[in-house]
Order: structure tokens, then C-alpha cells, then sequence
């Protein structure tokens, strides 16, 4: 086994789930420095205004890219379950429809971000002040939702197949080429919103053919060949049976959280652009957690491929304390350089005071989280999704709506609004938790290669 790739069904699962989960922590937070560089660097050298526009698209591009890593959740879980039960031929044929499959639907997501961009914003409450700007910047941003669609495809890939790192060396280089050309195009160009935007396209670009050339050029099972790019119906059913209600959970999460911007929009300005400003600590914080639910949805694949039902639990339950623990030090860690956290993004003390009451309240918030998502990728593992995302819809999607219209409602504070981040992650993780220990106790039926 070359030493890029991993066997997950062999040796210390501690050691191995964190060497696994390091370099895609960094790949993870390599893609939020896409974002965060765009937002610190238009809050620092174009303002205020062009801070909140570019701060009120946040959730739309985590729909989009949300619906991306939900399909490539499926490619990576079966990839990674034929990896495990050494079945070359079907890894070779989950690839190349994943290809087709990743490839079309940034298109498609593209196109219709293009045409719904300023009637969803205009829904959303966005402020008049904003929304010219903010429009401006999402239908550029959207332009490379196919080179991210084509980065996650092949990243998941590599994760199944227990390969982190090469992906990490590609976005350092892209996550530095979008922040040398962030500061060129708008301090040097007077670009604004267009020049971040434009910055993170060519840098989407870039780590797309540079994962795309070494799966051309890689010998191994999950290699991509040009000739054999063709859709297999079996796999691609597999795949959408995995992907599309893993999609579907990010989309009900974004569509959720709209409620949630729009409820923060009720507010001045001033609070807007303080809650655009501490939000970047969301993905922050999430994306480096989200490392160890993907090395939990790899290795208890990987296991269930070699029907190794002790690895299954144990990896669940490794995963899970290491998320915990990264949350819960992130958190308040942010917390505590809560001032040279938010100076990155705005000057205006006002703005800092107004992003101070969100981190107050998620800092100690952002590790329940753990339990929800780490369970549902050890679902997702086991090739179960449909039900999580019932039971995800139910307690952070339904949950949300009723808080927003009921205790939100009543208090009218914005302290009030963020609780309900902790509320819903616990009852929604609660219920997973169930379902998850369920399903594994059905041993064999449940674990079982088709």
C-alpha cells in the first residue's frame, strides 16, 4: 500500500483516526480561509456596507456547497466500503459515476444560484443598503461552484481511500493564491466584493485540475480514466440513496438558517454586520469538527466492507470524543481572543460589541454539535441516511422554525435567537443517538456488502 492511502481495518484506531483527520482539519480550514479571507479583507479596505453584503450571501453558499459535500458523502461511503471489501471493479465504477454525477450538479447549481440570487436575498430581508452588493458577489462566487463541485468529488475519493494529505498541499497553495489575489484585486484594484469574489473562483479552479491531474496520473483502483467515464446505474443509485438525503440535510440546515438571517435582519445594521463578522467562527469551528466525521464515515465504511463490527463501535466512539473535545476547546478558545478574532473583520467597535453576543452564546454551544453529526456520519457509514435526515429535519429544521415564531418571538432579544443552535443540536442529537445504537444492533443485516 503506498503511503499516501490508509488501511482502516488494521492497527491502532486512536493513532489512525487522527492521522487521518489532521491534514483534512487543514484542508477543511484552507476552504473557510477562502471565505474569511474575503470577508476580513472587504471589512478592512472596503467598509462596513460591503462587509454585511458579502456577509448576508453566507448561508446561500453553504446551501450550495452543503448540497456538494452531501452527494460527495455518498461517493466517499461506498468508495470506501468496495476499498474495504477489495473489490477493485466497483471502486473503479463508483469514481467515474461520482465524476459525472459531481460534475453535473455544479453545473446545474450554478446556473439556478445565477437566476434566484436577488429574489432570494429580497426574501431573506436583506438590507436595502446591502443587497446590490451582495447580489454582485454571489452570482461571481457561483461561477466556481463547479470547480468546488469537481474538488469535492475528488477529495472524497482520496479520503475513502485514506489519503488526506495530497489534497491539504493543494488548497495550501489555492488558500494562498486566493489571499495574495484578495489583497491585490481589492486594495490595489478597487474592486470590492467583485475583486474577493473573482479571487476565490480563480482559487476554486486551481485546487480542482490540480486533484483532478493526480487522480489522472494515480495507478490505484480509484484512479480516473477519460475513457471510462460513464454513469453505472447500480453504483449511481447507491450513491443517491447515501448522498441525496445527506444533500438534503445540509439544504434543511441552510434553509433553517435562513429563518435564522432573516430574524437577524429584523435588527440595525449594526447588529447585522456584528453577526456577519462573529459568524465566522461557524465554519471555523464546524469544518474542523466535520474532519472527524468524515474518518467516521471512512473507517466505519471501510469496516463495514471487511465486517469488522468492533472497529465500527470503537471508530464511532473515538470520533465522537475527539469532535467533543476540538469543539469544545475551539469554542472557548474563540471566545477568549474574542477582540483580535472580530478586529480581523471590522474596525468599527459597535460592530465588535454586536459580535460579541453571538460568540457569548456559542462558545460553549459549538460542542454539543458533535454529538448530532458525528452520529449521522457513522449512519451514513453504515449506508443509512433517509432517517437521519427525518430525525435532522424534525429537531434542527422544524425545531428552529417553531423557536424563531414562539420564544423568539417573545423576547425579541438576539441572545434569544442564537440559543436555539444549543436547543435544537441537543434534542436532534439525542434522537440520532437512538436510532444510530439501533441499527447496530441489528448486527449482520446491517452490515452487509450488496
Amino acid at each position: 500500500m503506498k503511503s499516501y492511502e490508509m488501511d482502516m481495518c488494521t492497527g491502532s484506531l486512536w493513532k489512525k483516526i487522527m492521522v487521518f483527520s489532521v491534514p483534512l482539519m487543514f484542508s477543511n480550514i484552507l476552504q473557510v480561509v477562502f471565505n474569511i479571507s474575503d470577508v476580513a479583507v472587504v471589512g478592512k479596505f472596503a467598509g462596513p456596507i460591503a462587509l454585511g453584503a458579502v456577509g448576508s450571501t453566507s448561508i446561500l453558499i453553504t446551501l450550495s456547497t452543503g448540497i456538494l459535500l452531501g452527494l460527495s458523502s455518498g461517493a466517499s461511503a461506498l468508495t470506501a466500503l468496495y476499498i474495504g471489501a477489495r473489490n477493485d471493479r466497483e471502486v473503479e465504477k463508483t469514481v467515474h459515476t461520482s465524476a459525472l454525477l459531481m460534475g453535473f450538479v455544479g453545473i446545474v447549481i450554478m446556473l439556478a444560484g445565477l437566476l434566484a440570487a436577488p429574489g432570494i436575498l429580497t426574501l431573506m430581508g436583506t438590507k436595502e443598503e446591502l443587497i446590490w452588493g451582495a447580489v454582485r458577489y454571489l452570482r461571481l462566487y457561483l461561477l466556481g461552484t463547479p470547480a468546488l463541485a469537481v474538488f469535492n468529488f475528488g477529495n472524497a475519493v482520496l479520503s475513502a481511500a485514506g489519503d488526506t494529505r495530497r489534497p491539504l498541499y493543494y488548497l495550501t497553495f489555492a488558500g494562498i493564491v486566493n489571499i495574495l489575489l484578495n489583497l491585490i484585486f481589492v486594495i490595489f484594484c478597487n474592486m470590492g466584493v467583485a475583486g474577493v469574489a473573482v479571487a476565490s473562483i480563480i482559487s476554486q479552479y486551481i485546487s480542482a485540475v490540480l486533484v483532478v491531474r493526480l487522480l489522472l496520473r494515480s495507478q490505484e483502483s480509484f484512479a480516473l480514466r477519460m475513457n471510462l467515464l460513464k454513469i453505472d446505474k447500480h453504483n449511481l443509485n447507491r450513491i443517491l440513496r447515501i448522498g441525496i438525503p445527506s444533500a438534503i440535510q445540509y439544504a434543511l440546515f441552510a434553509v433553517a438558517n435562513l429563518f435564522v438571517q432573516a430574524s437577524v435582519n429584523s435588527f440595525d445594521h449594526v447588529m447585522v454586520e456584528g453577526n456577519s463578522a462573529a459568524a465566522n467562527a461557524d465554519p471555523l469551528v464546524y469544518d474542523m469538527m466535520a474532519a472527524f466525521y468524515t474518518a467516521c464515515t471512512s473507517f466505519i465504511a471501510q469496516n463495514l466492507g471487511a465486517r469488522n463490527r468492533d472497529r465500527i463501535r470503537k471508530s464511532f466512539s473515538i470520533c465522537l470524543l475527539y469532535s467533543f473535545l476540538l469543539g469544545l476547546i475551539l469554542g472557548v478558545g474563540i471566545y477568549v481572543l474574542r477582540y483580535p478574532f472580530l478586529s480581523m473583520f471590522t474596525s468599527e467597535r459597535a460592530v465588535v460589541d454586536a459580535g460579541i453576543k453571538r460568540l457569548s452564546v456559542m462558545a460553549l454551544s459549538y460542542c454539543i454539535s458533535a454529538f448530532m453529526d458525528c452520529t449521522i456520519a457513522a449512519s451514513r457509514g453504515l449506508g443509512k441516511t433517509i432517517v437521519p435526515m427525518l430525525i435532522v429535519t424534525a429537531g434542527s429544521t422544524v425545531f428552529r422554525l417553531l423557536w424563531i415564531w414562539t420564544v423568539f418571538a417573545h423576547f425579541r432579544t438576539i441572545e434569544s435567537l442564537y440559543l436555539l443552535y444549543v436547543f435544537s443540536w441537543t434534542i436532534t442529537a439525542a434522537a440520532e443517538i437512538v436510532y444510530f445504537v439501533r441499527v447496530f444492533r441489528q448486527g449482520d443485516e446491517s452490515v452487509r456488502v450488496r
